[in-house]
């Protein structure tokens, strides 16, 4: 009986053991990661995108848009003012909502 408890205990931490193991080792795989360099891959794709960030913010806009691209843009901004009414399409629309007016009813 005691060697059964003993057995069933022994189990017990084990698998408590095991399951703290396999989340450390997972925690650190990924910490360790971050620690190395990225592949080439990675290092490319985020140097696309600081790039084109960058050149984002410079030009104030979409990033080398020609006089193609502008036309394009205005027509369907007139477009849309012409099917929903006018307006700046440009910004969100203010939404104001006023509080609805209850009427106690005699009871």
């Amino acid at each position: 009986m005691a060697l059964h408890r003993l057995y069933h205990l022994s189990s017990l931490l084990r698998s408590a053991v095991s399951l703290t193991l396999r989340r450390n080792i997972g925690i650190s795989a990924v910490l360790f990661n971050k620690g190395k360099d990225l592949d080439p891959i990675q290092k490319l794709f985020l140097d696309k995108i600081r790039d084109y960030s960058n050149k984002s913010k410079s030009s104030g806009g979409i990033v080398e848009a020609g006089p193609a691209y502008q036309k394009n843009l205005s027509e369907e901004v007139v477009k849309l003012q012409r099917l929903y009414g006018g307006g700046d399409m440009t910004k969100f629309p203010e939404i104001k909502f006023t509080e609805p007016k209850f009427e106690e009813g005699s009871k």
